[in-house]
């Protein structure tokens, strides 16, 4: 008898600590080939019972999460260094998004009866039918490590599909409970959990037959070239360096405490995060003089659940480096730290920081940061704000700030990013009835955007119908003869042309 060596183990620690806090495996290739054909068994009863049905059990689902909320944001807090207030927002959000896929996904894959697109298919009845791709891959980062697996599964879920997800190695813990609850709950046996390293996630692309990636530009081209390679549907939510632009007559107050939310929560780890800020110069020395006290006032440290810290840790070592060295080479190029702008002196924290004296040409300006950190640069008017947004590779999201809010949503239509905020940021991401995804480098595709939420999990398929009863042979069929091809081309003129010579004549006119 032959037996399966186990997997190699994964240490999982705490950022703001170090303390270890768990392990998981690192599985290979042939455990997620497993994985997968294991869920191709299940997943067609599953896609059968329909989707009033999936949704009783996703509503199941939600109530074992409002459940054991308290035990979700303590994993939340012990592998990711969060916030107690922030850690506990990430299982509602995912309740809520059940109760709308529960409540709509019925609706939304209903087969639509199309209308004939002319003469030639009047006879026929047009039905486009959504089936959902019968195992789907979601890959996810460690920023949300329980958010955003929920994101993705909940909707594939609701499509039909049987769905695998491919944790981040840096926080697995959070994304085993959603298995952990769908078990109990006695689910259907199709949602699974697959930890481990690159390699694991390279071999998931390779076994399902769609891909949702969310994470870096640089692994998320990767993906998308290996699945284009093998013909697979995919869809990447990527980088971004997400602009803000204050104008003259925006509710400073206002502005401030939304940037500096918008910019710091999650300790800036945050897709949508407020990486740059543009000021009108008219309010510019007010609004850093009020977002450096707001910033300075916050606390940062361990958590617990008395809610006395306000910014958490990083995830990683490796992240805190990336902003520590972003705000050291911007400082050598000439910029201030007027808040913030040091290491933690434990684990992973970094300061939340304010930056001045700025230009476009610096990394803190030009690179995803994910991290703690505002850089606020002056401007001359809206104009060059404008400009100066829409100067990057990336393009996620954006917030202007105004009073005015028709000038508001008038910019926000000449910003380059798939969603714009007036007045609020990250809203756009809590808005499931429209769609949240990126232009440029910043991904390909969309997650959420009502009924295209649950629909990109699925195939189209097209069934025609006859309205009447058939002839044995269509004129048009075999076999070809002078005498049908010419009646054949009689109809097809009367069908197609607009005007009664072409109708009624049988060639066309002599040049």
């Amino acid at each position: 008898m032959t037996t399966t060596a186990p997997s190699p183990a994964i240490v999982v620690t705490n950022p703001a600590d170090g303390s270890v806090v768990g392990s998981v495996p690192d599985a290979s290739a042939e455990e997620v080939r497993r994985v997968v054909d294991e869920l191709r068994i299940y997943q067609p009863a599953w896609e059968e019972i329909g989707a009033q049905a999936r949704g009783v059990w996703l509503g199941r689902l939600r109530d074992w999460l409002l459940d054991h909320e308290s035990e979700i944001a303590d994993t939340l807090q012990s592998e990711a260094g969060k916030a107690r207030a922030e850690a506990e927002a990430e299982a509602p959000m995912i309740c809520e998004l059940i109760n709308y896929y529960s409540k709509n996904a019925a609706a939304f894959l209903t087969d639509e009866r199309i209308p004939s697109s002319g003469a030639l298919t009047a006879q026929k009845k047009l039905v486009k039918v959504y089936r959902p791709y019968p195992v789907v891959g979601i890959i996810t980062p460690w920023n949300f490590p329980f958010a955003m697996p929920g994101m993705d599964c909940v909707p594939a879920l609701a499509a039909g599909a049987a769905v695998v997800i491919k944790p981040s190695e840096v926080t697995p813990l959070s994304a085993q409970l959603l298995e952990r609850a769908w078990t109990e709950i006695g689910a259907p046996p199709v949602l699974r959990v697959v930890t481990g390293l690159g390699a694991t996630g390279a071999a998931l692309v390779d076994a399902v037959d769609y891909i949702q990636f969310t994470g870096s530009t640089r692994t998320g081209k990767a993906i998308g070239a290996h699945a284009a390679g093998l013909l697979k549907p995919y869809s990447l939510e990527l980088g971004g360096k997400d602009p803000a632009l204050v104008l003259a007559d925006a509710d400073l107050d206002r502005a401030v405490n939304g940037i500096a939310w918008g910019g710091l929560m999650n300790s800036g780890q945050v897709c949508v995060s407020i990486e740059r800020v543009y000021v009108e110069a008219p309010v510019y020395d007010e609004f850093v003089a009020k977002l450096a006290a707001k910033v300075n006032s916050l606390r940062q440290g361990q958590d617990d659940a008395t809610y006395k810290q306000d910014v958490g840790a990083l995830a990683t070592l490796a992240q805190q480096q990336i902003v520590d060295g972003h705000v050291q080479a911007a400082v050598a190029e000439g910029a201030r730290v007027l808040t913030g702008g040091k290491v933690g002196a434990t684990g992973t924290f970094y300061e939340p920081t304010v930056l001045v004296d700025v230009n476009q040409s610096m990394a803190c300006m030009r690179e995803e940061t994910f991290g703690p950190t505002i850089p606020v640069m002056k401007v001359a008017d809206a104009e060059e704000g404008i400009r100066l947004a829409n100067d990057s590779p990336y393009g996620l999201s954006a917030t202007v700030w105004t009073s005015n809010l028709k000038r508001g949503e008038g910019i926000a239509r000449r910003l380059d990013a798939g969603a714009v905020n007036v007045n609020d940021a990250i809203i756009n991401l809590l808005a499931f009835s429209v769609p949240h995804g990126g232009w440029k480098e910043s991904g390909v595709g969309a997650r959420f955007g009502g009924a295209n939420g649950v629909r990109k999990y699925c195939r189209t398929q097209v069934v025609t119908v006859p309205r009447m009863k058939t002839m044995k042979n269509e004129m048009n069929w075999y076999p070809y003869k002078a005498r049908r091809a010419g009646l054949s081309g009689r109809v097809m003129r009367l069908i197609v042309a607009r005007d009664a010579r072409r109708r009624f004549s049988r060639r066309p006119p002599k040049a």
